[in-house]
């Protein structure tokens, strides 16, 4: 396999089913559960199986944080987790089918008193984790339940929230109500696009469909960040093309964050990996000067308006900078970085969520392979 550009450099080499891996470090000795995710279990899932953000008074629960619960609980191999997360959502965001409706994106303790959907807008970047999970936990624990969960789900967001847009392809909305503002325009999320996942479901399905939109994913992801730095959100006008979101203020920050997270963890056998990785390679080189991730920038301008960022912020650039470091120093910088983030004190589920996503990775308990597909340590398999 050929390799181009920045990266790769002190990073050892190991091949799973025939698809060559760059792993950061050595795989973890056994597939016992990460203390890390152990954490979040015993501290943010609750014993039916939602995930609860403390942060909010009405003690919430998103579609999100189960989809990236069901995602690792699969990593970890805890599939008693998986089934319980599995259920409640089903239950409880989904009017008790999975299979013919989305989940509603946010549950929780309303004015009122009770316990209940809070909005029933369903979120797709949640619904592509989810279908995600299922696909991939169909195959590692030979469940066909899993897989028809993740085959309808699938089937619901292509039918419920993408659209076919003039000079993009076709796209995932960010979910099936409030993102077309007015005719020829639409509101989008970057961070909704892990280009990963978007080619694992088209493989996992034989579904086309996916391919494009993923696609789709790499145009707007190369052309959303002028300055190498990703938006929240961004506009798409039919004749203007990509705008800054005046609703935001243009601002790159809790969602875009993920970005980075998404295209560092991207396979070197993707076509777009490379280019991808490129495109933000500013933040990569603002990291290296400042040694710290911004907590806002203006994605249009390139200019930065808050830092430091939480800790979450810098566990999620972590991949991003094992890639892109291609010198000695920059590899030096990159290990003591790292030493430094995972020292740092962290709490709250948005910035365990992405510690979880990132130090997993790291620790080669996981990557995704060319095609998208899932592929999990020797150990864990």
């Amino acid at each position: 396999m050929a390799s181009s550009g920045r990266g790769g450099g002190g990073r050892a080499a190991r091949f799973f089913g025939g698809v060559l891996l760059l792993l950061a470090g050595p795989l973890s000795a056994a597939c016992a559960p990460s203390p890390h995710w152990t954490d979040f279990r015993e501290g943010l899932i609750s014993r039916d199986g939602r995930v609860i953000d403390p942060s909010s008074p009405a003690l919430i629960t998103t579609s999100e944080g189960q989809a990236y619960g069901l995602f690792l609980a699969l990593v970890n191999d805890d599939r008693d987790t998986f089934e319980r997360l599995l259920t409640w959502t089903g239950n409880n965001l989904a009017a008790g089918d999975l299979s013919r409706h989305l989940p509603a994106w946010q549950w929780g303790r309303a004015e009122d008193g009770e316990w209940r959907v809070l909005d029933s807008n369903a979120a797709s970047d949640a619904d592509v984790w989810m279908a995600y999970a299922l696909t991939e936990a169909a195959r590692r624990w030979q469940e066909p339940r899993y897989e028809a969960l993740g085959r309808a789900l699938a089937a619901q967001v292509m039918a419920s929230e993408t659209v076919r847009l003039p000079g993009l392809g076709l796209m995932l909305l960010p979910g099936p109500v409030g993102f077309h503002p007015a005719a020829g325009r639409w509101r989008l999320n970057p961070s909704y696009l892990p280009v990963q996942v978007l080619r694992g479901l088209a493989t996992r399905l034989d579904e086309p469909a996916w391919g494009e939109v993923a696609d789709s994913a790499v145009r707007l992801l190369t052309r959303a960040a002028p300055h190498g730095f990703a938006p929240d959100w961004v506009l798409y006008d039919a004749a203007r093309g990509l705008m800054p979101d005046a609703d935001s203020r243009a601002a790159g920050s809790y969602n875009a964050i993920r970005v980075y997270l998404w295209v560092g963890m991207m396979p070197a056998g993707d076509s777009a990996s490379t280019t991808l990785k490129l495109a933000y390679a500013p933040m990569h080189e603002r990291v290296l000067s400042t040694q710290m991730v911004p907590e806002e920038v203006d994605a249009s301008t390139g200019v930065v308006r808050a830092e430091p960022g939480p800790p979450g912020f810098a566990h999620a650039v972590l991949p991003l900078l094992e890639a892109l470091a291609d010198s000695e120093r920059e590899r030096r910088f990159t290990h003591l970085f790292r030493q430094h983030v995972e020292a740092l004190p962290l709490a709250g589920y948005y910035n365990q969520v992405l510690r979880l996503f990132s130090q997993l990775w790291l620790q080669g308990r996981y990557r995704f392979a060319a095609d998208g597909s899932l592929i999990l340590s020797q150990e864990c398999r």
